[in-house]
């Protein structure tokens, strides 16, 4: 799980370990005692901004956002149709 310098907790991350969740945060300024520190595990935290950014374009379709179809079908041609123009937008 990669998340941001909010969820920067010792307890959190020992309790998700317990279940089996790696969590990726980088510490605090703040935070002296940085026991579980990785850089390497820290480069997938600088390419989270790919997939934030990719649901941020999503959510420009507001018909995916709210989701007004009821079959499935339909709302995946919507889907299809909104990666068609993010990918021709970013083309262009």
């Amino acid at each position: 799980m990669i998340a941001d310098r909010a969820y920067d907790s010792d307890p959190l991350r020992e309790r998700l370990k317990k279940r089996g969740i790696e969590l990726i945060v980088p510490y605090r300024s703040n935070n002296k005692h940085r026991r579980y520190e990785d850089g390497r595990k820290l480069r997938r935290y600088k390419r989270r901004w790919i997939i934030e950014r990719t649901n941020a374009w999503f959510g420009q379709f507001r018909r995916l956002l709210v989701r007004h179809e009821h079959l499935i079908a339909t709302y995946r041609a919507f889907f299809y149709l909104a990666c068609f123009w993010i990918t021709l937008r970013r083309c262009l």
